[in-house]
């Protein structure tokens, strides 16, 4: 696009305009800027954008989207976030053949994301959401990533309030909506998990009469759904009247789950190459999209059994060469995906012989009231599966400590340390060949600092 005809869909005034076109995609980070495109100078609490024009610009940027004039070419507006929205709904439309897919829920988005994302790209050019992208920000930047060629936007949306989804479907509306599930994650803001449900359901609200909603039929709040939708709907789980039914699920001595996927009278078997049972779940979900926009159900678990892990810090396995496994899932944590990790790392021990298992563990944030019944029934958690060896870090997660110590834990197998360099100087000295570590905790609690560490450390860096 042109910077006028940028201009005339955002209501903006063009300043410096060369006669330039916008070609590439737009971003935010003149760090990692894109060729030949828009940079959005957007003004945070901490960074202003317009102090990096400059650098945008000379990194291969050809144009910004900014407040005021920046002594380069620019379309100038008022509300940057919402111009930015409304470019990204612009073109959206202009693209007919375009099949957006939304995908929401309390835990699992971004696994289930990745999964779907790698299924479609096998039968067509596929965008999707990097990371967990997935906000007033990151989804319109996603959508501007689509061009002629995409086939498929496939967009996480996340949610911190009531009204939150529903705004972002108004930039892409979506054809096929997702719902994975209703947690615990993000308690403090919605106050219950009905205020979740709440929210999570605008996505099916949101679909048209000919879309498709796609639902957990294990859960039973996602399920509720179904009539709040005009869409179609098809539902994916283990239980009995699922479209898309999860059967035979068993781990192997890695701890990746293979089962059956059995739907309109065939089934199709997936081993997946992901590390935990609940990735099992994931790839159903994904599964019941991928057919309902077309796919063959083989197509769908050829392509489940060859994905990979697409988004780092989450379940990533690194095996040390002195035979000690660390899995990195520091990227966010709730009660739920806590309470996954625990039984992964547990399954990997005893897929292993009975190697010891560490779970070097952090705050949950966002629980509320919550929080620390939360934390303490992760700590009794863990000494029920019987993990080897509990290392809380950082005194908001101390509960974690007291629960495993209230639940029976003695004789040091919980440890409580104050910090990260703590964490580090206690496992280098506790760690033994064969060890499986798991550090996991809200991206705040930043523990993947304490994984990399292990793993520097280790190669000598």
């Amino acid at each position: 696009m042109t910077l006028p005809e940028i201009a005339a869909v955002v209501g903006g005034e063009v300043h410096d305009d060369p006669g330039v076109s916008v070609s590439g995609p737009a971003f935010v980070d003149s760090r990692v800027a894109e060729q030949q495109g828009l940079f959005v100078a957007v003004r945070g609490e901490r960074v202003d954008g317009h102090e990096y024009v400059d650098r945008a610009i000379a990194a291969g940027a050809v144009a910004v989207l900014a407040n005021a004039p920046v002594g380069a070419p620019a379309v100038v507006v008022d509300d940057v976030m919402a111009s930015l929205a409304a470019l990204a709904r612009h073109v959206a439309s202009r693209l007919p053949a375009l099949r957006v897919v939304a995908v929401t829920g309390s835990q699992g988005k971004t696994g289930t994301k990745d999964l779907l994302a790698q299924v479609l790209s096998s039968v067509g050019t596929t965008v999707a959401t990097l990371g967990s992208f997935n906000n007033q920000l990151g989804l319109p930047l996603t959508v501007l990533r689509a061009d002629a060629d995409t086939r498929f936007l496939v967009l996480e949306m996340g949610a911190r309030g009531v009204g939150h989804i529903r705004d972002l479907c108004g930039i892409a509306p979506p054809s096929v909506g997702l719902v994975l599930n209703v947690g615990k994650a993000h308690m403090g803001e919605f106050g219950s998990q009905e205020g979740i449900a709440q929210a999570k359901g605008e996505l099916v609200e949101s679909l048209p009469v000919d879309g498709v909603a796609v639902l957990n039929a294990d859960d039973p709040m996602v399920a509720a759904m179904a009539d709040r939708t005009p869409a179609a709907v098809r539902t994916f789980g283990a239980s009995d009247g699922a479209a898309v039914r999860l059967a035979d699920l068993v781990l192997d001595a890695t701890g990746r789950p293979g089962f059956d996927l059995v739907t309109d009278g065939r089934t199709a078997h997936v081993q997946l190459q992901l590390l935990g049972e609940h990735q099992a779940g994931n790839a159903a979900a994904a599964a019941a999209v991928a057919t309902a926009l077309g796919m063959d159900l083989d197509a769908v678990a050829q392509a489940l059994s060859r994905a990979t892990n697409a988004s780092r810090w989450r379940m990533e396995v690194h095996d040390r060469v002195d035979g000690v496994t660390v899995v990195n899932d520091a990227y966010n944590a709730n009660p739920d995906s806590m309470r996954v990790a625990l039984k992964t790392l547990a399954a990997l021990g005893r897929g292993r012989g009975g190697a010891r298992t560490v779970a070097v563990l952090g705050e949950m944030r966002e629980l509320g009231e919550s929080s620390r019944e939360e934390h303490d029934a992760v700590g009794r958690l863990a000494v029920r599966l019987d993990i080897s060896q509990l290392l809380v870090v950082g005194e908001p997660a101390r509960a974690i400590h007291l629960g495993a110590c209230l639940e029976g834990s003695w004789g040091g197998e919980s440890v409580f340390v104050p910090d990260h360099d703590a964490a580090l100087a206690w496992l280098q000295g506790f760690l033994e060949p064969g060890d499986v570590v798991l550090v996991k905790a809200s991206r705040d609690a930043a523990l993947e600092r304490v994984a990399e560490a292990l793993l520097e450390e280790e190669n000598g860096r």
